[in-house]
């Protein structure tokens, strides 16, 4: 194919479809689906969960402590309520996401008797769709062995509750094993790394069974199945409006397979500007430890941060990455959890200079902003600026970081699958309003 054809046609694509972005306003569009006071535009009702990071008050968005709910229920006594029983808690959190309740001993004991011993792959899926057609990117496998489970289904178009219930319990079960044997299989073919693939354990959870799959020796300690398990609870849900969760509804709206819309919803994930946020930190942390020489300096922290603002350090795009959030604004209840965990898990690693570095930079930036934007916006850490942190004291590599995003909110994608199946009954079908100027068809001869 001729580089110089699709440059020059790539150039009239862009050319022939850029619309002025005036005409939005104009025309009352809500680009991105946001209202112009930032609010996302109401698209449906649900009962799954609940994000809240402002309250109107007399026309205007006031800025308010962040909160989320499961079912009605906080998150942070969810959190709470687990941790005092010192038990791990993402099966009782998919549980309560899918079924509406919190369960009894008795049914969260079934559920997972019906639940974990799911988690092993067929051998000829492992051996065609992760061995044989190795993909560079977790992502891009996960969605091909997602679609390629279809073929295994022996009911993959019924679209009824009790069948859309068994095959999300499958790919909730399922989806571990996928993103730690493809990782070990990208890091064998493209790194010439040995192969191990441990297989998943009836008896662990999925936290307990991730880190068994993804190590050589199987090993773990409890602290670390705790913090994975936290971050699993913390990711698992959060809204029917975020961009792959939608992306469930719209995909769920057709009444195609469920192996389809969660495919889809991977896709919408992989995307950068919605399932990298907590790499995007990671490497902008890395900038700020190789350029800023005493870290507990907090000036001269905060004057590298104002550099970065100003667009004069880093990747130049004046983000300060990890800290503001589409929803919340004076809080994130997801990243003060973590960020207790998080402080644990560093006294044990040896590394709480680099967590009170960040902790740092989180207290300085909204000053640095004011400062270089005269801005007096509210900013704070969202759960993917510590996120990251916590996936490298756990020696994950930032391969997964966005597959483990994956792993966790598949349980919020089915939940809302059932949702518009039971729900819906209607396509979702937006309008788009056509601006193009009328013109007639030219003959071939008359064409320029």
């Amino acid at each position: 194919m001729s580089i110089d054809f699709i440059n020059k046609v790539s150039r009239e694509v862009l050319e022939r479809n850029s619309v002025d972005r005036e005409l939005y306003a104009q025309l009352d569009v809500k680009r991105g689906l946001r209202n112009a006071d930032g609010s996302g535009v109401l698209a449906g009702l649900s009962k799954i969960s609940g994000v809240i990071g402002t309250q109107k008050t007399d026309g205007k968005l006031i800025p308010v402590d962040g909160q989320l709910r499961y079912r009605g229920i906080d998150i942070v006594d969810i959190v709470e309520g687990i941790q005092k029983e010192q038990r791990r808690g993402f099966g009782e959190v998919t549980y309560l996401l899918l079924f509406g309740k919190l369960p009894t001993a008795a049914e969260l004991q079934e559920y997972e008797a019906n639940l974990y011993p799911r988690m092993k792959l067929p051998n000829r899926l492992i051996a065609a769709n992760i061995l044989q057609y190795t993909s560079p990117n977790v992502m891009n496998a996960l969605q091909r062995v997602t679609l390629a489970l279809y073929t295994l289904d022996e009911n993959p178009e019924d679209t009824s509750i009790p069948n859309v219930i068994r095959q999300s319990l499958e790919l909730l079960a399922k989806f571990p094993a996928i993103i730690a044997y493809s990782y070990l299989a990208l890091r064998h073919q493209f790194h010439g790394e040995a192969l191990y693939l441990n297989p998943p354990r009836s008896d662990y959870d999925i936290a307990q069974n991730f880190l068994h799959m993804l190590r050589p020796t199987g090993q773990f300690t409890e602290l670390e199945a705790q913090i994975l398990d936290l971050a699993l609870v913390l990711h698992a849900e959060h809204g029917g409006g975020n961009n792959s969760t939608f992306a469930v509804h719209v995909l769920s709206s057709s009444l195609t397979d469920t192996y389809s819309a969660m495919a889809a919803a991977v896709g919408s994930l992989k995307g950068p500007l919605h399932g990298a946020a907590n790499a995007n930190v990671m490497a902008m942390m890395r900038n700020i430890k190789e350029n800023v020489k005493d870290w507990a300096d907090r000036e001269e922290v905060a004057a590298y941060i104002e550099k970065i603002v100003r667009k004069e350090a880093h990747n130049r795009t004046g983000l300060v990455y990890g800290l503001g959030h589409a929803v919340y604004t004076k809080s994130d209840p997801r990243a003060i959890i973590l960020n207790r965990k998080a402080r644990e898990l560093a006294a044990v690693k040896g590394r709480l200079d680099e967590f009170d570095l960040y902790q740092t930079v989180a207290e300085v930036t909204p000053g640095a902003f004011a400062k270089v934007k005269q801005s007096g916006k509210v900013i704070a850490p969202n759960v993917d600026y510590f996120s990251g942190f916590v996936y490298d004291m756990l020696g994950f590599p930032e391969e997964i970081y966005t597959p483990l995003f994956a792993m966790a909110r598949v349980a919020g994608w089915s939940a809302h699958r059932l949702d518009e199946i039971i729900n819906g009954g209607r396509i979702i079908r937006p309008a788009y309003r056509s601006v193009a100027e009328p013109q007639k068809y030219l003959p071939m001869s008359e064409r320029s």
